[in-house]
């Protein structure tokens, strides 16, 4: 029985990937660290080389990007992957220190593994959105699917959301995603997430590959319930997703000021809050400020608006000037209807 259901506050992910390094030690204190920092889970890849490419060394399995180029796909995989026959303990530390534990899934082989260590949420990222035969297998899990959106159409995240429907999936989570490595902040058009609630009602969040953690919280002030950011030690770690993910001091940071931003959104609201009452007596209000005798004119010298606001409203003004004062009136005093019977 899968009780999983992602709370309201905003679920904040904790992406493992690639910067455990292939060492298990590193990989336990990453869980541990992503708990400490307040994240909600962790996440890992699982894939393997010969699960994801080709053993190629042609043109078309060249890697051509700054960071990982000068190799092939598979070579570049063969470092990033995670071991498989980590994943049974991994998940045990995950439960012992109380936080959610589960994985992206690349393919059938991964599907099943996942369901046999029975993670309560699935993911597909943005470059397997198009696999449609991959996200119906997951779809018949039932479970809670997560779908990042990088590089794709609307037709293309149409598509996806149709196939997990129509296998009966109701937990349904989008996430607007730009799949470059770091991506740039104008790349990003965080307004497009409210866009996609409305248009495939369902939960969206922002899986973030940006520099820093601006971007993400931005985009919980438009709405996204769900925050992804890769996740390492160290950037002085050097691993293939080091360079663009963030550090322990900045999680923690993020998950604060996300949590800060939740509390400012609030509810739809005018009127006093119960600290503004307090400062309500700073507002203007309508002061005698020189001396007026009995049966003297109100005029703009001897009453104007001012702080305090413990006297009649500013907007009154006009029903006394001209006016003359049925009594003394000390410089000080509020102004009172009183004054003009």
């Amino acid at each position: 029985m899968n009780n999983f259901s992602f709370k309201k506050s905003v679920f904040i992910i904790a992406e493992i990937s690639a910067n455990h390094g292939k060492d298990f030690g590193r990989a336990v204190m990453m869980i541990k660290e992503a708990k400490k920092c307040g994240a909600d889970a962790v996440k890992f890849q699982l894939y393997s080389p010969d699960t994801m490419t080709l053993e190629c060394n042609n043109k078309y399995f060249r890697v051509r990007h700054p960071k990982w180029g000068r190799q092939t796909l598979y070579q570049l995989y063969q470092k990033a992957y995670t071991p498989w026959e980590w994943f049974y303990e991994l998940k045990e530390v995950a439960k012992e220190e109380n936080i959610i534990f589960f994985a992206t899934a690349f393919d059938k082989k991964s599907v099943d593994f996942l369901e046999k260590l029975n993670v309560p949420v699935h993911k597909i990222s943005s470059f397997e959105l198009v696999d449609l035969s991959l996200i119906e297998y997951v779809a018949k899990t039932k479970k809670p699917l997560i779908l990042s959106t990088g590089m794709a159409t609307l037709g293309e995240i149409n598509e996806a959301i149709n196939v997990v429907r129509k296998n009966g999936v109701v937990d349904i989570s989008l996430l607007k995603c730009v799949s470059s490595y770091p991506a740039l902040p104008e790349d990003i058009n965080l307004k497009t997430i409210p866009d996609m609630e409305k248009k495939f009602c369902c939960r969206v969040g922002l899986s973030d590959h940006t520099l820093g953690t601006v971007v993400s919280i931005a985009a919980v002030s438009l709405g996204a319930k769900i925050i992804e950011k890769h996740f390492t030690l160290s950037r002085k770690i050097e691993t293939p997703d080091s360079f663009f993910s963030i550090e322990p001091d900045e999680l923690r940071e993020l998950v604060d000021n996300v949590r800060i931003v939740e509390r400012a959104l609030g509810k739809i609201y005018y009127g006093l809050t119960d600290k503004e009452k307090q400062s309500k007596i700073f507002r203007r209000s309508l002061f005698v400020v020189q001396d007026v005798k009995k049966g003297e004119k109100f005029t703009d010298k001897n009453i104007r608006s001012i702080r305090p606001g413990l006297g009649l409203a500013p907007k009154y003004i006009k029903m006394f000037l001209g006016k003359k004062s049925k009594v003394d009136i000390k410089k000080g005093i509020p102004l009172s209807l009183e004054f003009i019977g």
